[in-house]
């Protein structure tokens, strides 16, 4: 039995064995489902949190053919792979070329983020610059074949001036798009800066602007990503949408739920909790296209105390965790982050993570994640 290992809130003893979820590469049937994808920093490379990320490419790209080996669709690009938040566009643009062209040499699905962020932050950007922005990685998206998700854009926070300038802004876009897209709706929890996002603070407000874009552009909308973390509201918005437009739940909170759905429907999932859980999510979700509510809730529902740990407040510093997580599974040789993120997390979060998801047998290698949890306490000044 492997050693107990002296976390800060006291020892625990290492699960014996991991889940066996072994790789299907079939999707599930009754749900579309995304994980949104973490990025690999390069250890080595000689930067400043300020410089553009170091990306390490074959870790990446290898983290993808994971989650693509168990069936899942891979939504790149996202706030996952941390946009926003030590990825600039420059390399978000590289990192969609070469995912998307992964995806077809292993004939997996993607979709990608589309937003604005090449635009200077420090600046007040005009509606027409933001329409620009968006066309630039629209384009991007098209030329390389992958589904846009549109991003929720701090600079149209900026530029716009009432609901009135988000409505003119997503009919432009999209008019011109050639396939539909899905639309992503952030909450400021995850992101400050997109704090009444759709002209409005009043979340009432805001959702009826949201849809009335859905409802004005039906064919150009294949679904909804909404990342709130208030189920009721998604619920409301799910009932509310246009026949065939499709939610994508981004409820990092109560996914289990939204997921397994009600008489009155159900959500897909696109969700940064299932870069962690890839191979147990895919497993239940499997289990829910039989039919088998129960089993799906018995499988999922114990992984949602690891999640809202993950992304408890200050909610954007999730992505830490994840990547933690991911090196702890083996996936990557190291925890290092772009911008220098792997420091927004408090060690003794980070234990907990631990815990949680060994708990729940997310390791392949229980062993290799003891040893790196020790390790990780004894640089950090803990006991080894």
């Amino acid at each position: 039995m492997t050693a107990a290992v002296p976390l800060p809130q006291g020892p625990y003893t290492p699960r014996a064995t991991p889940l066996d979820l072994a790789p299907t590469g079939l999707p599930p049937t009754s749900r579309t489902v995304f994980s949104a994808a973490h990025v690999v920093a390069d250890p080595y490379a000689d930067i400043s949190p300020d410089d553009p990320a170091a990306v390490d490419w074959e870790s990446t790209l290898a983290f993808r053919r994971h989650l693509w080996s168990h069936g899942l669709g891979v939504a790149e690009a996202m706030d996952t792979a941390q946009r926003g938040m030590g990825l600039d566009w420059a390399g978000a643009a590289e990192l969609i070329r070469r995912s998307a062209a992964e995806a077809k040499a292993v004939g997996g699905r993607i979709a990608c983020g589309v937003g604005t962020d090449q635009l200077p932050q420090t600046t007040e950007p005009t509606l027409a610059e933001v329409r620009a922005a968006y066309e630039e990685q629209l384009a991007l998206a098209e030329e390389n074949g992958v589904q846009p998700i549109l991003m929720a854009s701090r600079a149209l926070v900026k530029a716009a001036k009432g609901p009135e300038d988000y409505l003119a802004t997503y009919a432009h876009l999209l008019r011109q798009t050639s396939e539909p897209v899905i639309l992503h709706w952030l909450g400021p929890m995850f992101d400050p800066a997109l704090e009444g996002y759709w002209g409005s603070s009043d979340l009432d407000e805001a959702t009826d602007t949201f849809l009335k874009v859905i409802a004005e552009h039906p064919d150009k909308v294949d679904g909804i990503k909404i990342s709130l973390l208030d189920a009721a509201r998604e619920i409301d918005v799910r009932r509310r949408l246009p026949g065939g437009v499709r939610c994508y739940t981004g409820d990092d909170f109560n996914y289990p739920e939204l997921i397994a759905g009600d008489e009155r429907g159900f959500s897909h999932a696109l969700l940064g909790i299932f870069d962690p859980l890839g191979p147990l999510a895919a497993h239940a979700v499997r289990i829910l296209d039989t039919g088998d509510v129960a089993g799906f809730r018995a499988a999922l529902d114990p992984t949602v105390e690891l999640s809202r740990h993950l992304f408890q407040r200050p909610t954007r510093f999730y992505k830490t965790g994840v990547v933690f997580l991911a090196w702890l599974a083996g996936h990557q040789s190291h925890f290092t982050m772009a911008g220098g993120q792997q420091s927004a997390r408090s060690l003794p979060h980070l234990a907990k993570a631990y815990e949680l998801a060994d708990g729940l047998g997310l390791f392949p290698d229980p062993d290799l994640a003891a040893h790196r949890m020790r390790a990780l306490l004894a640089t950090n000044g803990g006991a080894a």
